[in-house]
């Protein structure tokens, strides 16, 4: 794979704000991600300022430090996630930067670099692209709900968090592997730009679709995946919150995408949605276990965000949710989401026997 690529962070490479960059530094089969810059964790390994594993992708202060020494590159990614998907003006630099050195850059929010006519003249000049991922397509290319989702007979599962930027993708896409190496057909349908930036090729970006077509684009990806891949489980990359009240969301994944079953990913830590203390206190896990019931779809694990813990804390809390809710609890991070393939694989088995 080409593609060669570097990360933008704007300095912010250590915080939840930079996931994009996070997703991509744990994998990509779009992308071959050569380089990071971010200025105040420079001379470190990407990885190891990740999560503590280093994957050999040095992190550089500026796009000029790291052309010098990394050799071709085709591409900068803006790879932060802000609030509203806005552009931080302080990451014009390094894409002017980047585009001076003929690179195409590549943007997954919602403030699109094409609209940018000094940027746009950048590309022009020296021969890069600006691709805005979250560009809305066009109403031809949208689909509408029409039940086809129905003749799906594989299991659906909905890894859906209790609130934002928990690492529900990185759970999917873990999830995914785990079921790849024990012989199980484990498709992912990716519903945010990251996804697509890691190489998604069934899905959709949620909150750049029209919603009037937001259940028909997750149905035409589910029921495409499904027939053109036979998986034995397809697994739905959730965003949001059922009840974050930012930008409440996951329902859609219940009822029009058909996910009886679902994975919900939980911080222990986190008192407030997105850390905010006047948007509200995050409900017990058990409340949200019962709202996905009502829904009539069943929680079959719950993966602990153990931001914030300590090692001993996070088996604590796994030990202690076990036994309270009598379900797997799986510490992605820590321990990885093996657990969870003999469920899967029961689900799968008595959807074959029927």
């Amino acid at each position: 794979m080409n593609n060669r690529a570097i990360l933008l962070t704007d300095g912010i490479l250590s915080t939840p704000n930079a996931k994009t960059a996070h997703g991509l530094i744990r994998g990509s089969d779009r992308y071959t991600i050569v380089g990071v810059i971010d200025a105040p964790t420079a001379g470190q390994d990407a990885g190891t300022v990740l999560d503590g594993t280093a994957r050999n992708i040095p992190v550089f202060a500026s796009v000029d430090d790291a052309l010098s020494q990394v050799g071709p590159v085709d591409y900068a990614i803006v790879a932060v996630a802000t609030s509203g998907g806005f552009l931080p003006p302080t990451m014009l630099s390094d894409i002017r930067q980047s585009l001076e050195k003929g690179l195409s850059v590549v943007n997954g929010l919602h403030e699109f670099l094409s609209e940018k006519p000094d940027l746009v003249a950048l590309s022009q000049q020296y021969g890069g692209q600006l691709i805005d991922v979250r560009r809305p397509k066009t109403r031809q290319e949208l689909h509408f709900w029409t039940g086809e989702i129905n003749q799906i007979t594989a299991p659906i599962i909905a890894v859906i968090g209790t609130d934002c930027a928990l690492g529900k993708r990185t759970t999917t896409r873990l999830i995914r592997e785990a079921c790849e190496r024990q012989g199980l057909n484990a498709q992912m349908i990716y519903t945010g730009q990251t996804g697509w930036l890691q190489g998604g090729k069934y899905g959709f970006i949620f909150d750049s679709t029209l919603n009037d077509f937001v259940s028909g684009e997750l149905e035409h990806a589910l029921v495409s995946c499904w027939r053109e891949t036979s998986a034995d489980v397809l697994l739905i990359e959730g965003q949001a919150a059922l009840r974050n009240p930012s930008g409440p969301c996951g329902s859609e994944f219940l009822v029009s995408g058909n996910a009886r079953y679902v994975v919900l990913v939980h911080s222990p830590t986190r008192t407030f949605y997105d850390h905010e203390e006047h948007w509200g206190r995050i409900p017990p896990v058990e409340t949200e276990i019962n709202l996905i019931k009502a829904y009539g779809s069943t929680v079959i694990a719950l993966a602990l965000n153990t931001e914030g813990c300590s090692r001993e804390d996070a088996f604590a809390y796994q030990k202690q949710y076990a036994e309270q809710l009598g379900i797997p609890v799986l510490l992605p991070l820590e321990e990885g989401v093996d657990s969870i393939v003999p469920v899967i694989q029961t689900l799968t088995s008595t959807v074959h026997a029927h």
